[in-house]
């Protein structure tokens, strides 16, 4: 008997991949975190390169060498109702939007609770 398994079967299988997913931290929501991060930190972290890389895709101001995929981040206290709706953006931003190509940086753990924090309190500053 061959070893090639048809699309189909392939196919069949897919859902029983994706059902294992849904258990894992990947779907985790934001957490109640109090939202008193340093705006100093935050700024290094959105500047940084190799961890927040805000600046790879937004224009901040004093920010070296901007990305212009994302939104200007500017009067952000006047884009979000609160400081929790821009968490939750950076938390997941395809919750708002599901074809967004930010990354979603708390649900994927890509920053520590300190450095987002930070970032929020960096961002709501601007």
């Amino acid at each position: 008997m061959s070893s090639f398994r048809s699309p189909r079967r392939a196919l069949l299988a897919l859902p029983l991949g994706l059902a294992a997913l849904t258990t894992s931290a990947a779907f985790a929501e934001m957490p109640d975190w109090k939202l008193d991060g340093d705006a100093t930190a935050g700024k290094v972290v959105a500047n940084d390169r190799a961890k927040g890389n805000c600046v790879a895709c937004h224009v901040m101001a004093g920010s070296d060498s901007p990305g212009a995929i994302g939104p200007v981040l500017i009067a952000m206290q006047t884009r979000f109702p609160s400081k929790q709706a821009l968490a939750n953006q950076i938390w997941d931003a395809t919750v708002a939007n599901p074809e967004a190509v930010m990354p979603p940086f708390g649900k994927h753990e890509i920053l520590t609770h300190k450095e987002f924090v930070d970032v929020v309190e960096y961002i709501w500053s601007l």
